[in-house]
């Protein structure tokens, strides 16, 4: 049992930092990035040219720690394959703790990142992101109408 659910860690933990990874947020075109998002909550949301300037600040803030973290995973990655091909238990534990952390700290700067987006926002704009992300759950997953990345 305890191995079992040391592999379904590993294996979560190797899924999240993979779309780390593939982050367009976390690469040299994170400007683009955040300009696709901020013109998507526009338009879903109608935001104002102040709400948009306070929104890209977040969000370029956002993928430049998402970015800083981008380095340190791809390096605990290759620990853990290093680990695993050479069947070392210890350095897997590591290799997957660190893996952990790496995961807690972007979840941490995302939802940082959400909720001080969210304070910008207007009552009606808090409700209408909140209906858009309930209606979409079943369609396109958590991460509702991709304000979310």
């Amino acid at each position: 049992m305890k191995k079992t659910l040391g592999i379904l860690v590993i294996a979560s933990a190797l899924g999240i930092s993979a779309l780390v990874a593939q982050d367009p947020a976390g690469g040299s075109g994170h400007g683009n990035f955040v300009q696709h998002r901020v013109s998507h909550l526009t338009t879903l949301l109608g935001l104002s040219a102040a709400q948009q300037q306070q929104a890209t600040t977040i969000f370029t803030n956002e993928a430049g720690a998402q970015a800083s973290l981008h380095s340190s995973m791809t390096a605990a990655h290759q620990s853990l394959k290093t680990a695993v091909q050479s069947n070392d238990t210890a350095a897997i534990e590591q290799a997957a703790t660190t893996i952990g952390t790496l995961t807690a700290q972007t979840t941490t700067n995302q939802a940082k990142a959400e909720a001080a987006f969210y304070q910008i926002l207007t009552p009606a704009q808090q409700a209408k992101l909140n209906q858009a992300e309930s209606q979409s759950h079943g369609r396109m997953g958590a991460e509702g109408m991709g304000w979310r990345h």
